[in-house]
């Protein structure tokens, strides 16, 4: 069975005891895949890093919108030039939060806006993050759709919804305007039944799966720091909930995220062959 986790933090200080443990339980879990992602420059450059070192490690180089305040137009533009390295499949970890509300409102669209800018200039999907800003972050995100044609110019989907938090239809109003919407391991909780009508109704070759390690462990973890290695718990539960063999789910899942992120990047190699990080 091969998993792909589409979106961790594993360069964050919370790994630095024991990432390499941690990259070997993934790899002895199924994943052939993880995508890490930035939220600013040094974490975005450190996500670069590990991409470098390991062939089944792809990066995101963004600015995530707690961060929006700090990011200077010469900080979005050294953020713009680490997105032109190889190894970087995605711009992300962008969006909207006007939840914690860390940055000004405006700023934050402002910086959302420039970054989705990055991301068509460079031809790559872009990682959104949206929480309780849907009625801002959608029709920005229908305007950036239709100047695109509704796909990469080389026809891969825009992007994915991170971590999605909406209830089936707003899924299916990304999805129309060409974006995936991956399920969180958060699927697994008892009281998460919007995420697991989403992960029960929405097309199998629309969804993908992640962590958003160190953060959300699942149900069975609750409490401790996730880890890429758990997203097979979120693709068993998606399994559950759809009635359907979880070989199945963990290859569509998997297909979906190798089309989004891998395409356009240097083959992923065989978990053999990684080297210690």
């Amino acid at each position: 069975m091969q998993l792909f986790d589409t979106h961790t933090h594993i360069q964050g200080p919370e790994f630095d005891a024991d990432r390499d443990e941690t990259l070997r339980r993934a790899r002895a879990a199924g994943l052939t895949g993880l995508l890490v992602l930035g939220w600013d420059v040094t974490s975005s450059e450190r996500a670069i890093t590990l991409a470098e070192a390991c062939p089944d490690i792809l990066a995101a180089t963004g600015c995530h919108p707690h961060s929006a305040d700090d990011m200077a137009d010469e900080t979005i533009a050294q953020l713009a030039t680490l997105a032109e390295h190889p190894r970087v499949a995605a711009i992300g970890e962008i969006g909207l939060d006007f939840y914690r509300n860390l940055s000004e409102h405006h700023r934050q669209i402002e910086v959302f806006q420039r970054q989705l800018e990055i991301a068509a200039e460079l031809g790559k999907p872009a990682a959104i993050h949206c929480r309780e800003a849907h009625e801002s972050c959608l029709p920005i995100l229908r305007e950036w759709s239709r100047s695109l044609g509704g796909a990469l110019p080389d026809g891969r989907p825009l992007g994915v919804l991170h971590y999605f938090s909406g209830d089936v239809e707003l899924g299916e109003r990304y999805m129309e305007l060409g974006f995936l919407i991956s399920v969180h391991s958060s699927v697994t909780y008892p009281k998460s039944e919007r995420l697991q009508q989403v992960a029960r109704r929405l097309p199998l070759d629309r969804l993908v799966v992640e962590t958003d390690s160190p953060y959300g462990a699942p149900q069975s973890m609750r409490g401790k720091r996730n880890e890429p290695a758990y997203v097979a718990e979120a693709v068993r539960a998606i399994a559950e909930l759809r009635g359907e063999p979880i070989e199945l789910v963990a290859t569509a899942t998997t297909e979906n995220a190798v089309r989004l992120f891998v395409s356009a990047v240097p083959a992923i190699a065989e978990p053999a062959a990684q080297r210690s990080v």
